[in-house]
């Protein structure tokens, strides 16, 4: 995706937080091994895949959104994209009334804190839900005054938000919803 999009040119950061903001947490590096995934998914119970539905994206970001749905079916997962015309993109994702998967960006500056709010924190412009145990880390960060405490708590909410993104620990088996067997 990286050369076909930027010619190479893209940071990876494995997460929604910029590593050119303030309190960025590096995760680990990215993998992408296909044949682990079906194998995970058949110890799981899902030999056979599953349908994760409709992947809503922006049409100007499609080719992105092919990639990534390419790349979930090589894994098992069966999802299918849904470009839509910009102003109806962003309509409906302000509105919250897409389900599945939602492709989405931001340009906006501030740092962890101002990109975790809008897209994880309980009540942001983009969370469609969200866990207590990190909305509760959020608010206690807000009211920190040591810097140093302050990163430490962000940081700790960007490993949380690591291992759910990624599919690990009992975070996904308690929030997922179970997908249709095939």
């Amino acid at each position: 995706m990286n050369q076909a999009e930027t010619l190479g040119h893209s940071r990876f950061t494995n997460g929604i937080i910029p590593s050119t903001f303030d309190f960025f947490w590096l995760p680990p590096a990215p993998q992408y091994d296909p044949t682990r995934a079906k194998q995970l998914l058949a110890e799981a119970g899902y030999p056979n895949g599953f349908d994760a539905g409709d992947y809503a994206c922006d049409a100007a970001s499609a080719s992105i959104g092919e990639a990534v749905v390419n790349y979930l079916q090589a894994s098992g997962i069966r999802a299918r994209l849904k470009p839509l015309e910009r102003a109806s993109f962003n309509k409906g994702h302000t509105e919250k009334k897409y389900r599945n998967l939602v492709q989405t960006g931001s340009a906006a500056f501030g740092n962890a804190a101002t990109r975790i709010e809008a897209f994880v924190a309980s009540g942001g412009a983009y969370v469609y839900g969200s866990y207590a145990d990190i909305d509760g880390l959020f608010r206690e960060q807000a009211g920190e005054l040591d810097r140093k405490r302050r990163e430490a708590t962000l940081h700790r909410i960007q490993q949380l938000m690591h291992d759910s993104m990624s599919g690990f620990g009992p975070r996904v088996e308690v929030r997922s919803p179970a997908p249709t067997r095939t």
